[in-house]
């Protein structure tokens, strides 16, 4: 018979883990590659990065399933830097179609968040990004961690604008198209600022709660650099993203919650250090998005002023 009127089934998308640490919670990124492990659709590639240290050989140590590399970077790169060499890894193995990056310090707790992962992106060929959800011990979502205005019940899914970094699915060809995260940021709306090149690049970004990643309750200001990144990656983030008419409406909104949010005197004479920072200093290229996409963006809930 010929092949006139044959059936092409869908290729299902091949799924691989990153995961990038700094070499200081060597008993959390084993407990989490277990929970990779026991995942009941195994990764065609699990991809781990030192972030500025020496990796242990961690396929000999522990049962681990599909290819195992490990990569040593000689400085700490940031979380986006660090991600960004685990990406140019997975593209020179060729070998896959959506990757899965975890914090190093996260648990799988259920056996078929990476199925369900497969299944999602296989189902809609504009799915460009997968958030799951965020909980602690207690199965505690925390404000931050929930990526809609308002906050609102951390179980209810759906598109949306933005993701959490904690856990999350990227498409490899989305990433082709958008680029990689910003790796100048090191830490801070790096996610908000691949978000929306993938919104203006017209992919798709659920947040799917039923993937659910256990995570320690931190806060971000634990890291020393917080105060001064964050206003910094603010006004890059605006200047590389926004419409001109925006950035002053984004950049003032910001302003203002900071000022009511901030408790620490010290904290704020570095947020407006780096403020200044992220206004003198050269943001990258700029590629605003489109407004169609900032409407887009307004109903999806979450206009790009807020």
């Amino acid at each position: 018979m010929g092949s006139e009127g044959a059936v092409v089934e869908p290729v299902e998308p091949r799924i691989a883990v990153a995961v990038v640490t700094m070499g200081n919670r060597p008993a959390e990124v084993d407990a989490l590659l277990e929970s990779v492990a026991k995942q009941d659709l195994a990764p065609a590639r699990i991809v781990i990065v030192g972030n500025g240290c020496r990796l242990p050989e961690f396929a000999h140590r522990l049962s681990l399933p599909g290819e195992v590399t490990t990569v040593d970077v000689d400085e700490n790169l940031g979380c986006p830097g660090g991600r960004n060499v685990a990406l140019a890894r997975l593209r020179e193995f060729g070998d896959t179609d959506v990757v899965v990056e975890l914090d190093d310090d996260g648990l799988l707790v259920d056996a078929d968040v990476l199925r369900r992962v497969r299944d999602l992106y296989a189902a809609d060929p504009r799915l460009g990004i997968v958030g799951f959800r965020i909980a602690d011990e207690q199965g505690e979502t925390q404000r931050r961690h929930v990526p809609r205005v308002g906050a609102s019940d951390p179980m209810r899914g759906g598109y949306v604008t933005g993701f959490l970094g904690g856990g999350h699915a990227l498409s490899m060809r989305m990433l082709a198209e958008t680029g990689d995260w910003p790796a100048e940021f090191f830490f801070a709306h790096e996610e908000t600022d691949l978000a929306w090149r993938a919104a203006d690049a017209g992919w798709r970004i659920l947040y799917a709660p039923e993937l659910l990643l256990r995570h320690p309750k931190t806060s971000p200001a634990r890291h020393a650099i917080y105060h001064r990144v964050t206003a910094r990656n603010r006004v890059w983030l605006a200047r590389r993203r926004l419409p001109l008419a925006l950035v002053p409406v984004h950049l003032g909104v910001w302003t203002l919650l900071t000022l009511l949010r901030t408790r620490s005197l010290a904290g704020l004479r570095a947020w407006c250090g780096g403020f200044i920072e992220g206004v003198r200093e050269p943001a990258g290229e700029r590629r605003p998005m489109r407004w169609r996409t900032v409407w887009r963006l307004t109903r999806l809930g979450r206009p790009p002023v807020v």
